[in-house]
């Protein structure tokens, strides 16, 4: 089933300043994307303290055990997706987003090591499998040339969310008690409740059948898709950059004032909220989609050196404007990255495997989520103005790579390929 083009049009007509798509399928998975992202974002804010002060886990504890659940969830994200496109992704997704409330409201009563890592492996296999049964909902729901557009209002929203969620957080985070603590989890476990209900509210979409004699997991043998999803991964070491490198940058390298760092996200966040959208709007094929990438490892790039000028002696002020026009170009990167990535990802991927396809693609935030950290405050707060040219480099040149390895999956298989212009990328 797609959205009907009297949806398509209504969205139109509402004009870009919208950061919620038309009423339907499409506005039901973004209510979702709200619901979970406000309790998600409380989460990443008190869930240090909470590990640590309530559960009363070390913190070398909580980093292994969290270690360990993104890594296991990362290898599940592929056969949860193959279920999604099997037995259906709408139930496969409510399914999921009701195991993650579960996960997430044992943590009320964890109090020991084995069992929060059995909860934290539960809530990582089920957020990871969750995204792509919500991609191949999305791939099935909505029409191939606006999945990037609609999938732009579910990233707006996304951000939306996190904000509200980091403020209830931040509530938390002042009282700095148990209960307040406890509070928090039990709203992100109600969050993904909602979302679960507003999942079922969607339309089914049809399931397919595997062929036979065809590999269970095709995706895993699809070469091309594979350097497509690395090379996204690589794009995607800026999710450490923005929240663990920069900030660590700013207060041992620049004379900005502390508060600074919570600027950045500020930046960062207002700005996908409000700017995704407009951006997503002029990605509409593989061309397009391999030219937005292009330019956002330009942006990163340029981000980088920004960052690099900001260890120069100067005012605290004028750091702190440098650094905001750091966090403001790295923010147009991801933008621009993530149009791009959308379409790519969508794109290529068999009409009958998107669960699989995007939960294989979507392994890309793990995975610089589990090296970024360690590869970037090495190369970063070791080397100085010079590591983070190194690092735009890696940007810039990563994104240049994206067009051939387009072509070279357009090929493969039964898609319009990229115009003759584009191998000058």
């Amino acid at each position: 089933m797609s959205l009907t083009a009297d949806r398509i049009r209504s969205k139109r007509d509402r004009g870009p300043s919208s950061i919620l798509p038309p009423a339907g399928a499409a506005r039901d998975l973004a209510m979702a994307q709200l619901a979970n992202s406000v309790g998600d974002g409380a989460f990443i804010v008190t869930s240090a303290l909470f590990f640590t002060r309530v559960v009363g886990l070390s913190t070398a504890e909580v980093g292994l055990g969290l270690t360990v659940a993104w890594l296991i969830g990362f290898l599940t994200g592929v056969p949860l997706g193959n279920l999604a496109d099997r037995k259906g992704a709408r139930g496969v997704a409510v399914a999921l987003a009701l195991t993650t409330a579960v996960s997430v409201g044992s943590f009320l009563f964890v109090r020991s090591f084995p069992l929060f890592l059995v909860a934290a492996i539960t809530y990582a296999s089920s957020q990871t499998g969750l995204t792509a049964a919500r991609q191949a909902l999305l791939a099935g729901l909505v029409q191939p040339a606006e999945r990037t557009r609609i999938r732009a209002f579910l990233q707006s929203t996304v951000n939306g969310g996190l904000a509200v969620g980091a403020a209830l957080g931040g509530i938390a985070l002042r009282f700095d008690t148990s209960a307040a603590y406890l509070t928090v989890f039990a709203i992100d476990a109600v969050s993904f409740l909602i979302a679960a209900r507003l999942i079922h509210r969607v339309p089914p979409v049809a399931v397919s059948t595997r062929v036979k004699g065809e590999p269970r997991l095709a995706v895993l043998r699809d070469r091309p898709y594979a350097v497509l999803a690395l090379l996204n991964a690589i794009m995607l070491l800026f999710m450490p950059l923005l929240s663990l490198v920069a900030p660590l940058w700013i207060v041992s390298h620049t004379d900005a004032p502390n508060w600074v760092v919570a600027s950045l996200l500020i930046v960062n966040t207002v700005g996908v909220t409000l700017c995704q959208v407009r951006i997503a709007k002029r990605v509409t094929d593989l061309h397009t989609a391999t030219r937005s990438v292009r330019y956002a490892g330009v942006a990163m790039l340029a981000a980088c050196g920004v960052f690099a000028i900001s260890a120069a002696k100067m005012s605290a002020a004028t750091a702190a404007v440098v650094l905001v026009l750091a966090a403001t170009l790295l923010t147009l990167g991801e933008m621009k990255l993530a149009s791009g990535a959308w379409e790519i990802s969508f794109g290529l991927a068999p009409a009958d495997k998107q669960g699989q396809y995007q939960g294989f693609f979507g392994t890309g935030p793990a995975i610089a989520r589990m090296l970024g950290p360690a590869l970037l405050t090495t190369v970063i707060l070791g080397w100085g103005p010079i590591g983070w040219i190194v690092v735009g480099a890696l940007f810039l040149g990563t994104s240049c790579a994206t067009g051939p390895a387009v072509r070279w999956a357009a090929r493969t298989r039964a898609v319009q390929p990229l115009p003759a212009k584009e191998n000058a990328a």
